[in-house]
């Protein structure tokens, strides 16, 4: 039986200005001829043990832009959409200059997403940083948020899961729970019940708050999965899809400066355009390290 053929990984920092921030992807190259079963797939992420190890195969396009097929897998299973991830992708695509273009597709499971590589402009530059050295504008679909059905068992399950934090409001997506605190402090400060988490009825859990008055940021936000393998997820670009539904319409904007507060901390640029039912999200990237896998 002839040996597979290696595959090369890279592990890059999302939504990060420097390394050892933001959000950590796991970025894997395949291609036709050294295909991957699902099982093999999952386990390399479970290796990693990462919030996401992502998998790209090029995809041949007659015309049209670079297309790529990805798949995003935490620790524990396959997921449907992952904001972070899908930057670091991009950022390896472009920093490696593995397409002649500065726009590149991806083909998943929640359709085809583009990333767009832009200039930093002067004011977003840092004299004492080498890299990252352009952003990056990603196109995802939005989430909405809707009413949630919670009962008072419901409510004091979340209570108990925040810690006793003060809820002001409670919506849903398809899978997830959207959680509005008092403060950004009570955000911040949060330290929640994982085991209480994972008897709630949702994969997810965001919990957010508006920006206190004079700060640069409209909203911060933080998010729990342990039901997926991730305590807390450094960076969750994909929550953001649905963070900005909310808030717009308790803002009345479109454009949002984003703090997402673990302990690695991240930022991003927030965009809801409303007429497309889209979210571009901006952000940087860094490239910490690189390899192979050998079996």
């Amino acid at each position: 039986m002839a040996a597979k053929k290696r595959v090369n990984y890279f592990v890059v920092d999302a939504f990060a200005d420097s390394a050892f921030k933001g959000n950590p992807a796991a970025v894997c190259f395949l291609d036709d001829d050294n295909q991957r079963d699902d099982a093999w797939l999952q386990s390399l992420a479970t290796e990693f043990n990462l919030s996401e190890t992502c998998f790209l195969t090029p995809i041949s396009e007659d015309r049209g832009f670079p297309r790529f097929r990805l798949r995003w897998f935490t620790p524990v299973a396959e997921v449907d959409l992952c904001g972070h991830a899908t930057l670091a992708s991009a950022h390896v695509i472009f920093s490696n200059g593995l397409v002649d273009s500065q726009v590149v597709e991806f083909a998943t499971r929640s359709g085809i997403l583009t990333a767009t590589r832009l200039p930093l402009t002067s004011e977003l530059k840092d004299d004492n940083e080498e890299e990252p050295t352009f952003l990056i504008e990603l196109n995802f679909p939005v989430v909405p948020t809707c009413e949630f059905n919670s009962t008072i068992s419901d409510l004091s399950l979340f209570s108990k899961a925040l810690n006793g934090a003060t809820i002001v409001d409670v919506k849903a997506t398809e899978k997830d729970i959207l959680v509005v605190l008092s403060s950004w402090e009570s955000v911040t400060e949060l330290e929640p019940r994982l085991d209480e988490i994972l008897k709630c009825p949702c994969e997810g859990m965001m919990v957010t708050a508006a920006a206190s008055a004079g700060s640069s940021y409209d909203f911060c936000s933080r998010y729990f999965a342990p039901k997926f393998g991730i305590n807390e997820d450094p960076v969750t670009g994909s929550a953001h899809c649905a963070l900005a539904h909310y808030w717009s319409t308790k803002m009345n904007k479109f454009d949002f400066l984003a703090y997402q507060a673990s302990s690695r901390g991240g930022t991003l640029k927030v965009h809801l355009d409303k007429e497309k039912q889209r979210v571009l999200l901006r952000g940087k990237a860094i490239t910490v390290m690189e390899g192979c896998v050998l079996v």
